[in-house]
Order: C-alpha cells, then sequence, then structure tokens
C-alpha cells in the first residue's frame, strides 16, 4: 500500500492505492499506468475545487431602493463578487445608480424574473423594500438561487413564515444583513458572557437608531419614501431599528424565546412621519432575564450600544471597536480597542459567498441565520400587537 499526498490550489487530497504483491509481466506496467491516472485525477479534482471557492460570487441585486445598496455597488474589499444583473424598474434611478458607479445600464432589467432567467446569478441581494422581501425569494428560491436580505428579515410574521418555508424546501441559504453582525465588540461581549466572567445574564439594554431617516445624510428620496409606510416597513422606528436589539438578544441568550414582550410607540415628529412610530421602547422579559430594546429615530447622536449586565459585572460595547468590561464590584473597569474581524466574517457579501461554498459553519442563532431571525419576527410581531393593544402580549 502506498500513501500518496497531492496539493492543488489550497486544497490537499489523499491518495491511497492498494498494491498487489504480484508484479509478474505486464501488471506491473499496467498498475503504474493505474498509478498515474489517480495522481492526475485527483489533481483536477482539487484545482477544481480551489478554482470554486476562488471564482467571484455571481450576484444578482434585487432593488435599489433601499439605500444601504451604496455599500454594495460602491464596495472596495475583495474582488469576490460580481454583480451580473440588476432587477429595478425605475429607471431613472437606476441610471442615476449606474452612473456614479461606473455600471452599464446593459446590467439592468425591468423584473426579478427576467434578471433571474438572463444572468443566472448564483444568489441575490434585495435592496428594495422591506415588503419585497418575500417576493424575491417566491423568484429566487425554487430556481435554487440563495438570498441575502437586509434587516428586517420581513414586514410581518406571516412573511417570514413563507419565507422560512420556500429556503427549506429549495435547501437555499436565506441570509439577514445588520450592521451590527460585522461588529467585533459583540463576539468579545458573547464570549464574556458564555465565559461567565460578569456572572448569568439579567439585563440588556440595547440603543439604535438616529435623528430620523429625514434628518441624516444618506437617505436616498426612494429610500425615504417607504421607510414611513406601515405597509412597505411594517412600523417605523419599531421596525427599523427594534430588529437590532431583537436580533442581539437573540443572539446572547442562544435562542431562548421570551415569556413576554411590552412595547409603547410615540410620534415625536409626526409632521415627518405621520403614518408611522418615531419612537420605540420594546420590553422583552425572559424567565432569568429582561432586554429593553430602545429604537427611535429622535436620537440627537446616532448610536448602535449595547449594555449586558450579569448577577456580577457587565459589559458595554460602545461602538464596534470599543468596549468597557467591570467584572466586579470591586474590579476597575477595563476598556479595550478591538480589530476588525478576520475575512470572510467582517463583510456580509464574503460571509455570504463562504456559506454558500460551505467553507463556513456558522454559529449557533448566528445573527444573520434564519433561526435567529425567525424568533426576531416573533417578538417584532408581539411588539407591534403590544404597542397597537396597549397591553403585554405573552409568549
Amino acid at each position: 500500500m502506498e500513501r500518496l499526498e497531492v496539493d492543488g490550489e489550497g486544497a490537499t487530497a489523499l491518495v491511497i492505492i492498494r498494491w498487489t504483491t504480484r508484479w509478474a509481466g505486464g501488471k506491473l506496467w499496467r498498475m503504474r499506468i493505474f498509478r498515474l491516472l489517480s495522481i492526475l485525477a485527483v489533481l483536477l479534482v482539487t484545482t477544481r475545487a480551489g478554482a470554486q471557492s476562488s471564482a467571484p460570487l455571481r450576484l444578482g441585486v434585487v432593488g435599489l431602493t433601499h439605500s444601504h445598496v451604496h455599500g454594495l455597488l460602491g464596495r472596495k474589499g475583495p474582488a469576490d463578487i460580481v454583480i451580473v444583473g440588476i432587477a429595478e424598474k425605475n429607471k431613472d434611478l437606476a441610471r442615476r445608480y449606474t452612473k456614479r458607479y461606473g455600471l452599464s445600464m446593459d446590467l439592468v432589467y425591468d423584473s426579478v424574473d427576467e434578471m433571474l432567467e438572463k444572468t443566472k446569478p448564483t444568489a441575490i441581494a434585495a435592496f428594495g423594500s422591506t415588503y419585497e422581501h418575500l417576493a424575491a425569494v417566491q423568484a429566487a428560491a425554487p430556481r435554487g438561487v440563495h438570498v441575502m436580505v437586509e434587516k428586517p428579515l420581513a414586514v410581518s410574521l406571516d412573511h417570514a413564515r413563507r419565507m422560512e418555508a420556500l429556503a427549506e424546501r429549495h435547501h437555499i441559504v436565506l441570509m439577514v444583513n445588520y450592521e451590527t453582525t460585522w461588529y467585533p465588540t459583540l463576539y468579545r461581549a458573547f464570549e464574556t458572557v458564555k465565559a461567565d466572567s460578569i456572572g448569568p445574564l439579567r439585563k440588556v439594554v440595547v440603543r439604535d437608531g438616529h435623528r430620523g431617516p429625514k434628518k441624516i445624510n444618506g437617505v436616498d428620496p426612494e429610500f425615504m419614501d417607504w421607510l414611513g409606510d406601515p405597509v412597505r416597513n411594517g412600523a417605523g422606528a419599531l421596525m427599523d431599528f427594534g430588529c437590532y436589539g431583537a436580533n442581539l438578544m437573540t443572539y446572547l441568550t442562544q435562542g431562548t424565546r421570551p415569556t413576554s414582550v411590552t412595547a409603547v410607540t410615540q410620534q415625536l415628529q409626526p409632521a415627518d412621519y405621520p403614518n408611522v412610530d418615531d419612537e420605540a421602547t420594546i420590553v422583552v422579559t425572559y424567565p432569568d432575564a429582561q432586554a429593553i430594546i430602545q429604537a427611535s429615530w429622535n436620537w440627537p447622536i446616532g448610536r448602535k450600544d449595547m449594555e449586558v449586565y450579569g448577577t456580577r459585572g457587565y459589559v458595554m460595547t460602545d461602538n464596534r471597536s470599543v468596549m468597557r468590561t467591570r467584572v466586579s464590584e470591586e474590579a476597575k473597569e477595563s476598556t479595550v480597542s478591538l480589530p476588525e474581524l478576520d475575512s470572510p466574517r467582517n463583510d456580509p457579501f464574503s460571509y455570504l459567498k463562504a456559506l454558500i461554498e460551505h467553507r463556513l459553519q456558522p454559529a449557533k442563532y448566528d445573527p444573520s441565520s434564519l433561526e435567529n431571525n425567525m424568533l426576531v419576527m416573533e417578538i417584532l410581531d408581539a411588539a407591534k400587537r403590544s404597542a397597537q393593544q396597549g397591553r403585554t402580549i405573552r409568549f
């Protein structure tokens, strides 16, 4: 028996050839030919595997009305993504964006179905209204095309369940993109809780938002058009920023189901947002802990921060890189500044590619995972009903 290790494009293949003890006449020659063919076959397989992982992901874009699309169109990261098509019926918007980013209008199609049929992407990224997420999955999933949507997963729990069923039936990746998923402080905070450095989890306070979409830079008019629509956005600040807290708490508690949800919403800027809330506070209770989610379009300064309290100490994530920890009453507070996460965990598109190619196994209740975001949608659905009915919703 001979053992051969053949290296090809980052993958190591192992070949074991069982040799016979009879080497008479032409049999030795035939075995040598067999050995050579085995080596060539292994090299071919490993080279193809390496080529597949290094080839850019063929990505289709569904909609351009979500301003987060600029992060993709202007992406200056690794050349691991290629945009093969864009589905956008608003041609003025499409021309504006393609000109800005040096893209061809030949990439733009009137419908999702036409774009999928003509360009054959491996995955799509949905950058339309939250209401349109379901239609994107309905078009992509039966074709075996993977999907990434911007947070939250869906406009309603009903839409989310239909999306989940399609993803499971057609065995596709359905990923949800949150800005905080790529924060190093999130994972260090999780590790601190998991290591029991601050004691069992008791209270989490999550604050997300800004001055409101009409008062900040970077919100295009097409985005603003549906952000204030209770049908296309599902709500106002409650959906736009409440989803962050539900997502983070679901990750920190590893999918623990709440016992109740109580929400209060207000319109502090009714002239700007006449049809949706701009202020939301959601209290989510668990058997042994509580989360307070403060989602607002009224913060004087934009924020995405979190306070995590255990029985002995706390962790505070001030932003994506700065974290403060105090492990006991007697200990002093320590502050760390963390480096960015390693690729592909530092970028949604690289991460999506790694998931599709099975080069990455997501952690349990990963913030971008479907299992996490189905519970997020249950929390948001309960929060909307609580605010509307003026009562606590029991799980």
